[in-house]
């Protein structure tokens, strides 16, 4: 797959470029461009993100940060049996519990959310930091929405983490859950408050919260340009009237 000139591959990591260290220099080169190409993709055309990717994988596959993004690459695919083994390919070279969230994640996606709550209980989360052990249980209330448990749902997002005033990176997204999960099951006033609180926290734009907070308040977006035309049209449409009546 073509690779801009302008990617040398030094773009990535410090950690990745060490690990890549132990190939040849001209292929760790070759890797290293393909997993920038990977990270630069994966949100905007996780389709092509899978592309390099997988030629990343046929390159280096014993690399644990090249399985690692393989995973993720087909994560962001819905190619969630591929991207378990991928993860767990990851784990067992390296050893870190980093992406047992996700890994549990995976288990849902592939209709397992048993699974995945019993990955929630296990004594891996214990050894995440704090961002994954948010994450976890933000996997672990999905896992029970799946189930059809909503008020155990709410129940899990409960916790220090989303009563706390301080903003974290995973604060937008733990409230937005939680409003969601509110709103599911009909508790719609204390949804609205905690899409209120999520819009706050959303600094990046990482959640639709404003939207959602938007839509329980009956306010109907029109986009200027639709409107703008749809004026124009009418616009046109009178003129066209008024020179058939003066034909007339």
């Amino acid at each position: 797959m073509p690779i801009p000139e302008e990617v040398t591959g030094d773009e990535i990591d410090k950690d990745v470029r060490q690990e890549l260290q132990s190939l040849p220099k001209t292929l760790a080169e070759d890797v290293a461009r393909n997993l920038v190409m990977v990270a630069r993709l994966l949100d905007e055309d996780p389709e092509s993100a899978y592309g390099y990717s997988r030629v990343a994988l046929r390159l280096a596959s014993r690399v644990a940060a090249v399985r690692e993004a393989a995973g993720f690459a087909a994560y962001a695919n819905q190619k969630y049996s591929e991207a378990l083994a991928e993860f767990r390919a990851a784990r067992r070279m390296t050893g870190s519990v980093e992406l047992w969230p996700v890994m549990a994640d995976c288990e849902r996606g592939l209709g397992r959310p048993e699974k995945a709550l019993d990955m929630a209980g296990t004594p891996e989360v214990h050894k995440l930091d704090k961002a994954g052990q948010v994450e976890m249980r933000l996997v672990a209330a999905g896992a029970r929405r799946d189930m059809g448990q909503l008020d155990a749902a709410i129940v899990t997002l409960q916790s220090p983490e989303l009563a706390s005033n301080s903003v974290q990176p995973w604060t937008a997204r733990l409230r937005y859950a939680y409003a969601d999960a509110l709103l599911a099951a009909g508790r719609e006033q204390e949804a609205r408050e905690w899409f209120a609180k999520a819009v706050e926290s959303d600094r990046d734009g990482s959640t639709d919260a404003s939207d959602r907070l938007a839509e329980l308040d009956g306010v109907d977006f029109v986009d200027a340009l639709d409107e703008d035309e749809a004026g124009e049209s009418r616009g046109t449409t009178s003129g066209d009237e008024a020179e058939s009546d003066g034909r007339g």
